[in-house]
């Protein structure tokens, strides 16, 4: 009986402690597991990440866009691989910013007119209990 006693108290501090993840911390898992749904052709992981009104390079891709996108690398079989430099969380009043460089590459085939080093600022808004991309602006350093 001891033993289910200890248990049930290890499980109850580690929600307690789930639940107290600060926000920035989230925003950064977020952004990992984009990459992660990316790299792993998961379109659904991506967009469940991402807000109804995304704005992506201001007005140059929406949600659907988007949506698209991540779509025909799946249909196309394509691979893309993603390695993100440390992510910088600043808030702003209720709303968080988090800015990181991105290198996209691939195999053959996959994305070569993309593939190269991007300065991207993703800005995050909270949803219920979870953190979603309305925003996001990259620009191409190499």
């Amino acid at each position: 009986m001891r033993r289910y006693t200890m248990f049930a108290l290890a499980v109850a501090l580690a929600l307690v402690a789930c639940r107290r993840t600060p926000d920035e911390q989230r925003v950064r898992a977020a952004v990992a597991a984009a990459v992660s749904a990316t790299e792993a052709n998961e379109p659904r992981g991506v967009l469940a990440l991402v807000d109804d009104d995304f704005d992506g390079n201001r007005g140059a891709l929406d949600r659907a866009g988007l949506a698209s996108l991540l779509r025909l690398q799946l249909l196309r079989g394509q691979r893309v691989h993603v390695l993100t430099g440390p992510i910088d969380v600043e808030r702003r009043g209720e709303r968080l910013l988090a800015r990181f460089t991105l290198t996209l590459g691939g195999g053959a085939g996959a994305l070569p007119e993309h593939a190269g080093v991007y300065r991207v600022e993703t800005a995050w808004r909270r949803d219920g209990n979870d953190w979603r991309c309305y925003s996001a602006k990259w620009e191409r350093t190499l």
